[in-house]
């Protein structure tokens, strides 16, 4: 029991918001120089066809330098016009690029996961992120949670690092 901390750990991408408006939204960065992989988990309302997300990496936990990171050629998800736990999981490909395009998922319910092995970061590069934009004046309600997994370090739920900075005591 207690795969929280043990197996994984859980950050916030960005809470439930409107892709739409001011342009999407623009992920909180995590710390994952003390993991093996981070699975972005998006989960969506109904909402327009066209959708992309793109993967970034920084070398700061604020500020300091970012970039794309180019190395997803791949995510699953499942969709249906509303979403009850009969849906298959899809694997949609792509040429390796952070940006990922959505469009032929169309206009159902949606969770999509993307993983990023930490090794494809770039050297100095230790925190990621994840951006959204849905900007075609319809809205399209959405969330995500960061789910860090292959953890080197592993603590009970309570003792578990800032996902931000993990040197600094948690707020």
């Amino acid at each position: 029991m207690d795969a929280l901390g043990r197996l994984f750990d859980i950050g916030l991408g960005w809470a439930p918001v409107d892709l739409d408006a001011a342009d999407g939204s623009t992920g909180k960065r995590i710390f994952v120089g003390d993991c093996a992989s981070i699975a972005f988990v998006i989960v969506c309302g109904v909402g327009p066809a066209t959708f992309s997300l793109d993967v970034q990496q920084a070398t700061a936990a604020s500020g300091g330098t970012s970039g794309d990171l180019d190395a997803v050629t791949y995510c699953y998800y499942k969709a249906e016009t509303a979403l009850d736990n009969d849906e298959p999981w899809v694997k949609l490909t792509q040429s390796a690029a952070s940006e990922i395009t959505l469009d032929s998922i169309g206009t159902s319910q949606k969770i999509i996961v993307v993983e990023i092995d930490t090794a494809q970061l770039s050297d100095g590069y230790a925190w990621v992120s994840l951006n959204s934009v849905s900007a075609n004046g319809t809205a399209h309600l959405s969330s995500c949670l960061y789910v860090k997994h292959g953890l080197r370090n592993m603590r009970t739920p309570v003792n578990l690092p800032n996902l931000l900075n993990p040197v600094a005591a948690n707020a």
